[in-house]
């Protein structure tokens, strides 16, 4: 109570002020009752309390822009707002509509009342064109049925009346009339106030002195392309290329093809503003130009209604350089994770970026519970190089697909380093060739014919011995071979353009990766050696046979306003065959994490209801599982599901939109076979429930507009490495939601990774809640 005063909503005004603290609308049907409050100007709207509280604390007397400042009753903007409702409802056909207002005020707190007469809803009798060109009126009467939402016996909306409007104008723009302008188009309504109905005319008149709207067809076109700080002056490179295109680049970094590839307005055709978009955001996505801005048109002197067209262009500079960091934390465990990004963005000539990718990641252990253990536990060093051209690169002839998004070819070469401390060091070597594009807007392909994999482990010897001698060959075998596979991939989206929209849709992510099938038809042609245990060789090594497929279906529901439910589901399996009997290791699928099921840390959730205790007690069972750690919770099948509601907190939180979020999280990974190494790791759909686990949590976004920093707090809710009603961890054991006891101390001896000097058990204790900092939403 003491603090809740302390922050009381009139604490930062003066003895004569009022603060708006409640709007109240009546009479005001429905349909139209939500959206006539933003009617009610912004500034006698009532602020969110936390915001407010934020500026009497930190705004130092208006002088920062930090939350929100009061929204004080001012009765000229109580007029004005009462006018602005009378109007609105007046545009929606309440013709008659009258507002009246009225202010309450207690307390240096006002309440503002609007109170709506709106008299009866007045409808469209009659509706007909009167339009002078034929031209025009045919192509307004084939074209309204598409878009119009005026018709004999629909309510009389002004709002309507001016997307009508506004969507014919766009139609005469698409159909070569350069010069037609909104202001030729009017309605002319006729109402009967008896009858409440309006009987409507709408008008197209010709230009002034003209009998009828001409069209206009393109004719040359001059393209200059400026110097990056957007000078044009120096020699230029100037190139005649066809009868239609002049290029001008004063940069002399680009080869016409790379602009003109670009340009869907053609000589000779009638002039098309959905062209003239589409080149510009064309060009705009070939991320090399810094300003790429609407052409401007020459009429030609002549009567041949042509116009010439001028197309200037700043380039972005040709070298950029981003380093990217990340930490993390959890219980003595910490990480950093160090990126560096090299871009070339124009080689060749051509707008092919090259990309040099370095990256270096490294977790620690530090905490009590590490014992002998403490320092590093697994790094992994990564290096890639990639060359990305805005067209399909290949021998055959393609149609231009830049139509719905620019097409991409990417050679790529990747290189890995992975070592886990006191196990394994793997090395993994990739090569592709990868095709993106879109056929339609929504619809984006990624084919890649060609992936080139090859991986090698080394197994620490003492580790190997001990595995061996407790007969865990499938480890040995999984991250201490080498192995080589050749394949092709296949990804289809459906929606990606709707992702950072309000609007109900759903998205669709689908793909298929084929192993090996290429290198079995090659061995067997050649009659290659086999190794010992029985598989075919290439190159004097194993190849990989599999194929597996994974989907992410989601549903985005809009809530009204900011406000959105998400539903996801993703599944996943991978299947060996042929030449191999296990997947391999970089293949398999593993869960948690900040975009999956949230309460777990990567790769430490199952697979199913496997539990490490059953590795037994005792030194070989606590090394055990010291080594394998992050590496032996995977599985060939994956399920999860995710359940969000997203929605706004606030719209200025130290200057950046601040959002909520609640969430539940399900899923799991599961071995395809029953094993030894994972007892109680196989899927079976009679266990599916059983072996499920359940996250739930609630997160925090700050929205910067160009990206999105993410805070999320989840907690396990049922874990299935226990059985039965202990997999209810959040119920049977929230009293250690935030301390140590019975349960805790139990799970730590079970699964611990040895003692310390003192005999104390050391290794992972349970924790309940994880914390999860990331960039951009997690689906």
């Amino acid at each position: 109570m003491v603090i809740m005063s302390a922050c009381s909503v009139t604490r930062g005004i003066k003895p004569n002020q009022i603060i708006v603290r409640k709007v109240t609308l009546k009479g005001i049907d429905g349909e139209f009752s939500e959206a006539a409050l933003n009617y009610v100007d912004k500034e006698q709207q009532p602020n969110n309390w936390l915001n407010l509280q934020f500026y009497y604390t930190f705004s130092k007397k208006g002088k920062r822009n930090i939350g929100e400042a009061p929204a004080l009753l001012d009765s000229n903007l109580v007029e004005f707002s009462r006018l602005q409702l009378q109007k609105y409802l007046q545009n929606k056909g309440y013709l008659k509509a009258r507002v009246t207002d009225s202010i309450v005020v207690k307390k240096q707190k006002a309440e503002l009342i609007f109170t709506a007469t709106e008299g009866p809803m007045f409808h469209i009798r009659n509706y007909k064109d009167s339009i002078a060109d034929p031209n025009v009126r045919n192509l307004y009467r084939s074209s309204k049925k598409q878009y119009s939402h005026v018709n004999a016996g629909s309510r009389f909306d002004t709002d309507s009346l001016a997307y009508d409007r506004d969507q014919f104008f766009q139609v005469m723009k698409r159909n070569g009339y350069f010069d037609f302008y909104r202001q030729y188009i009017n309605f002319e309504p006729d109402s009967s106030y008896r009858q409440s109905v309006v009987d409507l005319v709408m008008i197209i008149d010709n230009p002034a002195g003209k009998p009828a709207h001409p069209t206009y067809t393109i004719n040359n076109t001059l393209i200059t392309i400026a110097t990056s700080n957007g000078r044009k002056t120096g020699k230029a490179d100037t190139i005649q290329v066809d009868s239609q295109f002049r290029y001008v680049d004063y940069s002399g970094r680009f080869k016409p093809k790379t602009v003109t590839d670009y340009i869907f307005q053609k000589k000779g055709r009638l002039f098309d503003i959905d062209m003239q978009t589409l080149t510009t955001t064309r060009l705009s996505e070939l991320n090399v130009f810094r300003n790429v801005p609407s052409p401007i048109y020459d009429k030609l002197p002549d009567s041949t209604n042509r116009l010439n067209t001028r197309l200037e262009i700043v380039p972005l500079k040709r070298m950029s350089d981003r380093v990217e960091a990340e930490f993390l934390f959890n219980g003595g465990r910490y990480g950093y994770n160090l990126g560096n990004t090299f871009t070339n963005r124009n080689i060749f000539k051509q707008a092919a970026a090259l990309q040099v990718k370095i990256n270096w990641s490294i977790l620690f252990d530090s905490g009590r519970n590490a014992g002998d253990n403490k320092g590093i536990q697994n790094q992994e060093f990564k290096t890639g190089v990639s060359l990305i051209y805005p067209r399909l690169v290949s021998p055959f002839d393609f149609p231009n697909l830049a139509k719905f998004g620019v097409p991409h070819t990417t050679f790529s070469t990747n290189f890995s380093l992975f070592y886990q401390k006191g196990l394994v060091q793997r090395r993994s070597w990739i090569n592709s060739i990868t095709y993106d594009f879109f056929d339609t807007r929504t619809k984006q392909h990624s084919i890649t014919p060609i992936n080139i994999e090859f991986s090698s482990g080394s197994i620490d010897p003492v580790a190997k011995a001990e595995l061996l001698k407790q007969n865990r060959y499938s480890y040995v075998y999984l991250i201490g071979r080498t192995t080589f596979t050749s394949g092709s991939q296949y990804t289809f989206q459906y929606n990606t353009i709707k992702l950072n929209t309000y609007e109900n849709f759903y998205y669709f992510r689908g793909s298929l990766d084929l192993g090996g099938g290429t290198l079995n038809l090659l061995s067997r042609a050649l009659n290659t050696k086999r190794d010992t245990l029985g598989q075919r060789t290439i190159f004097g090594n194993a190849f990989s046979q599999y194929i597996k497929t994974e989907i992410d279906y989601r549903l985005y529901k809009s809530l009204g306003g900011e406000k959105q439910f998400i539903f996801r589901f993703s599944p996943g399996i991978g299947v060996p065959y042929g030449n191999s009997n296990q997947l391999i290791f970089e293949k398999n699928f593993y869960t948690g994490g900040a975009n999956d099921i949230r309460a777990w840390l990567p790769r430490t959730l199952g697979p199913g209801q496997f539990n490490r205790a059953s590795y037994g007690v005792g030194g070989a069972a606590d090394t055990t599982r010291a080594r394998l750690k992050y590496l032996d919770q995977f599985g060939e099948i994956k399920m999860v599901a995710n359940l969000e509601y997203r929605y706004k907190l606030m719209d200025n939180f130290f200057g950046t939109k601040l959002k909520g979020a609640l969430f539940m999280d399900m899923g799991n990974v599961w071995r395809l076979n029953k094993t030894t190494d994972n007892p109680n790791g196989e899927f079976r759909l009679n266990n599916l429930f059983n072996s499920t686990a359940i996250g739930i949590g609630t997160g925090l976004r700050f929205d910067l507009s160009f990206f999105i920093f993410r805070l999320d707090a989840a907690f396990k809710f049922k874990d299935p490495q226990f059985s039965g009603s202990d997999q209810w961890v959040l119920i049977k054991h929230a009293g250690e939601l935030f301390k140590a006891g019975d349960f805790k101390k139990a799970y730590l001896k079970a699964n611990s990774t040895g003692t310390d000097g003192n005999g104390n058990y050391v290794g992972d204790s349970y924790n309940f809640m994880q914390l999860n900092f990331g960039i951009g939403l997690p689906f």
